[in-house]
């Protein structure tokens, strides 16, 4: 006997139907004014290579944590609301119709919501099996392997003998701290 098997989600996913996925609320460990709520628009067409997510973040939050990929490309539209982006150390403050993109390896940027309107945009990358990124402003590191994660001190990095050290990502001077 064989398994019924589900059927693949549809390719359309109408605004109506958006409000009906699961919200994620999230706080970043390493950022205690961290907070937004996110529904996954990737996941509810099925889309696997390519994430792509619906974020709210309240008023006097923040997105994550200043952080650099080296892996995995990521970019954020504005849809409504304002907010500070801190792209590379700069601060650009951003509203409805601005884009930014983090080609790999990228620059720091965090994205926080000083203002009294909720901050809405699209936030999408690649998922690839394995990502690494820096938080250059707390000194560590995030290796993801599938859905396993860990986050290293680069103050304990231990050098491989004969190979260069992994510079850290986002960071201006490509040091830790």
């Amino acid at each position: 006997m064989t398994k019924p098997t589900a059927s693949p989600p549809s390719p359309l996913l109408r605004a109506a139907d958006q409000a009906a996925l699961p919200e994620t609320s999230f706080s970043h460990p390493l950022n205690p004014h961290s907070q937004l709520h996110l529904r996954s628009l990737a996941d509810g067409v099925g889309l696997q290579r390519l994430g792509l997510n619906l974020i709210r973040v309240p008023p006097g939050k923040e997105s994550f944590v200043y952080h650099a990929h080296h892996c995995e490309e990521e970019f954020i539209y504005i849809l409504s609301g304002r907010g500070v982006a801190d792209i590379d150390g700069v601060h650009h403050e951003v509203g409805p119709g601005d884009f930014m993109g983090f080609p790999t390896p990228s620059v720091g940027h965090h994205l926080r919501n000083p203002y009294s309107e909720e901050l809405v945009y699209l936030s999408g990358g690649e998922r690839r099996e394995m990502e690494i990124a820096d938080f250059p402003r707390h000194g560590k590191r995030l290796v993801r392997v599938g859905m396993a994660a860990a986050i290293h001190s680069l103050a304990d990095v231990e050098l491989f003998p004969g190979l260069k050290a992994l510079h850290v990502a986002g960071s201006r001077s490509h040091e830790p701290g």
